[in-house]
């Protein structure tokens, strides 16, 4: 099964381990500093200013170890503290004294002094590191011991130990330590020396102390005498005062008793003056409110008298427009409408008369067509179509007179041979519608086979006369 894999993988898969052990290779050579250590990489780490590095020191931070050029190492931060049991140092007098004293240091932080540490103090344990800075100590405290009067160094710690650390500070840096603290615990000497400075200096202070006591006792009398003096006449000074001030305190008081009654006289009168402008003003404004109240109920009763007479008759105004308009509107609808209908029936009839007179004009067209155009022949048609109609007129004309009774004088016969009566007669005929004439103004010839009615022509050529009432006499009732 493992022959069927291809080669190819296993080149893949063998880049792929080598790539993630040279990751974690690389991981693990990547170093913090904490921060109560110092990170020392020494091998091939450089040069600065043209000088080649040691080592290369971190304080925090981290940095990464090259395989094989470099390695590291860790220097431990933590304060050390040193005892040093100083005894038989010489002063600057030759006098031994003792100096017992605590000391803290620890590896610098400083640039500069950490490589001298990373130097000298590499692979060192803490207990032999601390022996180191304990002899270092030894020595630079005696050195300062012996430039400093046994006065001073009993007198002045501040000054001592402002001295140790200017002196051992230097000393230490050297190796890459730092002084962190001084405690001077007791001074002593051999001979005695310190201690006689002690008693000297207790008996001068309890000298001291008993003139200071007998001078506070002597300033007690003194000052006892004085005070029962000061007593007495500050007494007497004090009753003087007091009857002085009694006194001034009677005038104050009788002042004060005026002052009040004036003001009280003063404050009775502003009191009194403003109160009556209080009520004064109370007043106005009492009037003035019931002013403007009465403002307000005459426009309230305008309002009201507005509400119940303009407002109705607005509204009747407006109900009368509104009829009037509605009025008027169905006025000019019914008005339209029979204007509508007259002008339908108008055209109605106006359609109605043209097509009569259409058919009547096509019926004259048969009628001249039938004639040949022939105009007496055509009227000769019209005619006989309404002859009947034109004697039953002439008929009419004469069938409502109602005659009771005719008289006829007859005087003989007339010249021309007729008589009186049948003169009547020929009247009474011509008095009749003159067919021929009434056709004659249509400008129409009727045919002489509807006959003539009149005279005679005279055969002077005259036209005759008409019948004269002198030639006879006729009377009808």
């Amino acid at each position: 099964m493992l022959s069927s894999i291809p080669p190819t993988l296993y080149l893949i898969l063998a880049g792929v381990a080598v790539f993630f052990l040279t990751v974690f290779a690389f991981v693990r050579r990547y170093r913090r500093c904490p921060s109560d250590k110092i990170l020392v990489v020494y091998g091939k780490v450089g040069s600065a200013k043209g000088q080649g590095l040691s080592a290369r020191c971190y304080h925090g931070g981290a940095a990464f170890i090259w395989p094989v050029l470099q390695d590291y190492q860790f220097l431990d931060l933590t304060p050390m503290t040193i005892d040093i049991k100083l005894e038989g140092a010489l002063s600057l007098q030759n006098i031994r004294i003792n100096t017992p004293s605590t000391f803290t240091v620890g590896i610098s932080t400083e640039s500069g002094v950490m490589e001298n540490a990373a130097e000298r103090l590499l692979g060192l344990q803490m207990p032999q590191i601390a022996e180191l800075a304990r002899d270092i100590i030894f020595g630079q405290m005696r050195v300062v011991i012996a430039t400093m009067p046994i006065e001073e160094i009993n007198a002045d710690r501040d000054k001592l130990i402002e001295n140790i650390f200017s002196g051992v500070e230097v000393e230490l840096k050297k190796v890459g330590l730092r002084l962190i603290n001084v405690n001077i615990q007791d001074i002593t000497d051999e001979s005695g020396y310190i201690e006689a400075l002690g008693k000297e200096a207790a008996a001068r202070a309890i000298n001291e102390a008993k003139i200071k006591v007998a001078e506070k006792e002597r300033d007690g009398d003194i000052g006892a005498a004085l005070a029962q003096r000061d007593r007495r006449i500050q007494v007497a000074q004090a009753q003087a005062t007091a009857v002085e001030g009694e006194n001034e305190a009677a005038i104050t008081v009788a002042q004060s008793h005026s002052a009040r009654r004036q003001r009280e006289a003063e404050a009775e009168r502003v009191a009194v003056a403003s109160e009556k402008v209080q009520q004064a003003q109370a007043l106005r404004e009492a009037y003035g409110a019931e002013e403007e109240a009465e403002r307000q109920r005459a426009k309230r009763e305008e309002a009201t008298q507005a509400a119940n007479v303009i407002v109705p008759a607005e509204i009747k105004k407006r109900e009368v427009e509104t009829l009037a308009e509605a009025e008027a509107e169905k006025t000019r609808r019914l008005k339209k409408g029979e204007a509508d209908g007259l002008r339908s029936l108008m055209e109605a009839e106006a359609e109605g008369l043209m097509a009569i007179l259409s058919r009547k004009a096509a019926g004259f067209d048969r009628i001249v067509e039938a004639a040949k155009g022939d105009p007496q022949l055509a009227a000769l048609l019209l005619i006989t179509e309404q002859l009947p109609k034109l004697v039953e007129e002439q008929v009419k004309a004469i069938s409502n007179l109602r005659i009771d009774s005719v008289t006829v004088w007859d005087g003989g016969r007339n010249g021309d041979g007729t008589t009186a009566t049948a003169d009547f007669l020929s009247g009474l005929i011509r008095s009749l519608p003159p067919l021929h004439d009434l056709a004659r103004n249509a400008g129409i010839e009727l045919p002489e086979v509807l006959g003539r009615a009149g005279a005679k022509a005279d055969p002077s050529g005259e036209p005759p006369k008409p019948p004269d009432s002198t030639d006879g006499e006729t009377s009808a009732t």
